[in-house]
């Protein structure tokens, strides 16, 4: 299935759109310990959460891959006798099923198809484009420019009366599991790990518009569905004999509010490299530490 698509970029230039003035420092990453994880095939499937858009190195410019995504860093800790990272910017479920388009329209096959009979180990992390991720946020910061201490995002998608988010976070589960099937078919002896997002928005409280543009109201409710996304990717992971990595508890505390020397997520307009609304090499490093610890566990 082909389809040209940017979702991404058209995000992070409407975003740009309403940003407010912010400053940069430099970024430092530190190296994770070594896990006992699987030393055979590591195949990584994902979305933008692992591609890692915008943080040097880009290795694949279709993709907005990095060298230093969470996937990157996990090969080189558990020294993985080989490495294949085919996640993708907006990808969805059906890019992993069906193929699809990256950033600059080049036809992809089916992310699945880089999981063979051999693979010791598959990373997948994906969901928030199947819900809508870069549409919500984007309605979300336009809103709060109206009604910042209000609830305008939360009013939208919870009119009369059906939360449209929670619906299509349901409506996801099937998809998820169809991926879930699909690797072990592919890959009946493989360790399989769904990884959920990290903390976008403060864990607690309302946020910090207009430095993240999400009026206040409006944060607790999105914080909710993104818990809401990641409670339901650990259900699936489970009922499909997979396992999930939290990557949001570690995440708590280093969220798009937090300074830029202490974030895993950018905010509007990032202040290390990163795309908007992103975790930067900061929160990759974050996230693999987390995959390692649960595989070691």
């Amino acid at each position: 299935m082909t389809r040209p698509r940017l979702p991404l970029l058209r995000a992070a230039t409407r975003l740009a759109a309403l940003a407010t003035a912010t400053v940069g420092v430099l970024l430092t990453v530190a190296t994770p310990a070594s896990a006992a994880v699987p030393t055979g095939r590591y195949v990584a499937l994902g979305d933008s959460y692992t591609s890692g858009p915008l943080i040097p190195t880009q290795v694949d410019l279709n993709c907005l891959r990095s060298n230093r995504n969470y996937p990157s860093v996990v090969a080189a800790s558990a020294g993985s006798s080989s490495f294949v990272d085919v996640s993708c910017s907006g990808a969805t479920t059906d890019d992993i099923l069906y193929g699809g388009s990256g950033q600059l329209g080049i036809t992809l096959p089916p992310q699945l198809s880089a999981v063979t009979s051999n693979t010791a180990l598959v990373t997948v992390q994906i969901g928030g484009n199947d819900i809508g991720f870069s549409g919500i946020i984007g309605d979300c910061a336009e809103a709060s420019l109206s009604s910042p201490l209000g609830s305008p995002c939360k009013d939208r998608y919870t009119a009369g009366g059906v939360d449209q988010l929670q619906a299509r976070i349901t409506a996801t589960v099937p998809k998820v599991t169809s991926v879930l099937q699909g690797i072990r078919r592919a890959a009946p002896s493989a360790r399989v790990v769904v990884l959920g997002y990290p903390a976008i928005v403060p864990d607690t409280g309302y946020g910090c518009w207009p430095v993240v543009p999400i009026a206040y109201q409006d944060v607790p409710y999105l914080r909710g569905v993104e818990k809401s996304l990641n409670a339901m990717l650990a259900n699936t992971a489970a009922a499909n004999g997979a396992v999930y990595a939290d990557v949001y508890t570690p995440s708590i505390g280093r969220d798009a509010c937090k300074s830029s020397g202490t974030r895993w997520v950018e905010g509007l307009v990032p202040q290390n490299s990163a795309a908007p609304f992103h975790p930067n090499a900061r929160g990759e490093q974050g996230m693999a530490t987390a995959l390692l610890a649960r595989l070691n566990s």
